[in-house]
């Protein structure tokens, strides 16, 4: 369909290499153009005001998530089946059957184990002389957690997280990244249809509260290995980048480390912050189902759009001083888990496992202090570190 002529256009790949290791002068040039921008390469409207992109998370009914979430037809082809595909009833049914795992009363329950964990992960970084703040620390407490909670068979893991991320570098646009992505991709659910064909998930698991609803005929048998991905590959990417992301913040802003010591009740709202600042999720697509107006520019029925949730969460006209990192600040309405009915479940056990994480180290560790450079891994959905050097000052004065 023809793109109103009037509205800005913007040229530059969002996704090249380049614009994903560094993807905010992007952003401040989107923000700056208009409230609604055509990106030539991708063919798509971005979204990338913190007001507007609000706005179309909260309005699902116009910005429909049915049609694919992802910026190329494969991966929205494959998505078939997921809640993050889906709408309205079939949304939440889906997202139904496991709901009642991740709610405040039984992530509650689970407090105690989680903090478990993370006091082993930290104990043993800290007996270290220099840690690596992403595979010590933040992707060793959610593989202590997430795979048993969703039931993930043990001779399925050690790929898991290479799974993960490319099932994510999948939903970006047709570039090599997803390309590169494609096998990985289709290992991760290939092992899902064996796991549910031979309902071989662990007992008292998630997957087995998806065996049982489609035993019970709440969903579709077909349904079942999107379900245990759905859940899977979020819970360990968006962890690992929020916890990697406070690691490397509280190296570059050592002030605030020693405000999370004095006062560890900051840290629910530090974890705010940094998800704010390092949104562990990029982009995802909407649809438009109908005519619609964002920010005053109108929106076709059928057109895609982009909402740049890292965007958001930096615009000046919501967040004063927004790319410096203040866990004072009043962060709550980041958008950087989504917003709306589509808004992140996984949220609270990332939120849970990042504030373990982060406690237990402000009890045994006066400074974070990086001790070479970190590589930020190149992704076209998530944003997380892939590498952290660090030195971890013990409250005693000696390195760990």
């Amino acid at each position: 369909m023809p793109v109103d002529i009037s509205i800005p256009r913007y040229h530059k790949n969002l996704y090249s290499t380049t614009a994903i290791l560094d993807p905010y002068p992007h952003y401040e040039a989107l923000r700056t153009a208009g409230p609604v921008v055509w990106l030539q390469r991708h063919r798509v409207y971005a979204i990338s005001r913190y007001a507007d992109c609000k706005a179309v998370l909260l309005d699902d009914e116009t910005f429909i998530s049915g049609k694919g979430v992802s910026l190329n037809p494969i991966a929205n082809r494959l998505g078939r089946g997921t809640t993050l595909n889906s709408d309205g009833a079939e949304h939440a049914t889906k997202r139904s059957v496991l709901a009642h795992r991740l709610t405040p009363k039984a992530l509650r329950k689970m407090t105690d184990t989680v903090e478990h964990f993370a006091e082993d992960v930290v104990d043993r970084a800290v007996k270290k002389t220099r840690v690596d703040g992403v595979g010590d620390l933040a992707t060793a407490l959610p593989l202590s957690v997430v795979p048993d909670l969703i039931g993930w068979p043990a001779d399925g893991r050690d790929e898991l997280l290479r799974w993960a991320g490319a099932t994510f570098d999948s939903m970006g646009p047709i570039n090599r990244h997803s390309v590169g992505a494609t096998k990985a991709t289709a290992e991760m659910l290939a092992f899902a249809h064996r796991v549910a064909r031979h309902r071989s998930a662990l007992d008292g698991s998630m997957s087995r509260d998806v065996f049982q609803a489609a035993d019970e005929g709440k969903i579709d048998n077909k349904s079942c290995p999107a379900l245990m991905i759905d859940y899977l590959a979020p819970s360990l990417d968006t962890t690992i980048g929020a916890i990697s992301s406070a690691l490397y913040l509280f190296s570059q802003y050592p002030e605030q480390w020693q405000a999370v010591r004095s006062d560890p009740d900051l840290i629910p709202n530090a974890v705010n912050e940094v998800v704010r600042v390092e949104s562990p999720l990029r982009a995802f697509t909407r649809t438009a189902a109908r005519d619609a107006d964002v920010g005053g520019v109108k929106i076709s029925r059928g057109s895609r759009v982009l909402v740049i949730y890292a965007s958001a969460n930096r615009d000046p006209a919501e967040w004063e001083r927004p790319d410096s990192f203040d866990i004072t600040r009043d962060a709550a309405r980041q958008l950087g888990f989504g917003s709306g009915v589509h808004g992140c479940a996984g949220q609270g056990l990332a939120r849970l496992e990042t504030t373990s994480i982060l406690r237990a180290l402000a009890g045994r560790v006066d400074r974070i202090e990086l001790a070479g450079e970190p590589k930020w891994t190149v992704n076209n959905i998530i944003h997380r570190l892939e590498h952290l050097p660090l030195e971890l000052v013990r409250a005693d004065g000696t390195a760990a």
